[in-house]
């Protein structure tokens, strides 16, 4: 078991039992599942952009990486989504992968860690980026800070977004469960 699981069962799960007054276990929030999502526009012309993103995003999270498509067709973009007479599917848009269980764990623990204190002027993540319903969002403007990319293999900087998602039912009970594993809110 990852040592982060051990630190979430050992040390938030009473912290926070003791902070809500739950009554029952099955009621203190827990993580879901976290997603991490990368917008290639530039795929439209180059799809060689597209596998280099889904290589990157593979090494990041440790599980191969799927292509998102188009769901409707954007003529500004020059995007075009799935088509019904001919059943073709729409373009190649992006990429993204979805954490769970261990993985889900080692990774919040290195984003944490190691990953968020490596941004340049760095004060804390904003305690306002949640959805109404306990997930957080976390917006990520280059994937260099990573360890696993090497800087000379990269030939586009690319942002991602990271989507944690968690079986709290308000923002306040997801802020206090982040707030126990670690996560650097701004005041």
């Amino acid at each position: 078991m990852s040592q982060f699981k051990t630190f979430y069962q050992t040390e938030v799960v009473p912290a926070l039992q003791k902070e809500f007054n739950y009554k029952n276990v099955m009621q203190i929030p827990k993580l879901e599942k976290i997603t991490l999502n990368i917008g290639v526009g530039a795929a439209v012309q180059e799809p060689k952009v597209l596998e280099e993103a889904v290589e990157e995003l593979t090494l990041i999270a440790g599980q191969r990486a799927i292509i998102t498509r188009a769901r409707k067709s954007i003529s500004a973009f020059k995007i075009r989504g799935p088509s019904r007479m001919t059943r073709s599917p729409g373009m190649a848009i992006g990429c993204k992968v979805t954490l769970r269980r261990l993985r889900m764990y080692e990774f919040l623990n290195r984003l944490i860690n190691v990953v968020l204190p490596q941004i340049r002027d760095f004060r804390g993540v904003s305690p306002d980026a949640f959805d109404g319903r306990g997930n957080y969002s976390l917006g990520l403007t280059e994937q260099l800070i990573f360890p696993e990319i090497d800087y000379d293999d990269v030939n586009d900087i690319r942002g991602m977004n990271v989507t944690i998602g968690t079986t709290a039912v308000t923002d306040e009970e997801a802020r206090a469960l982040l707030r126990q594993l670690g996560m650097p809110f701004r005041q």
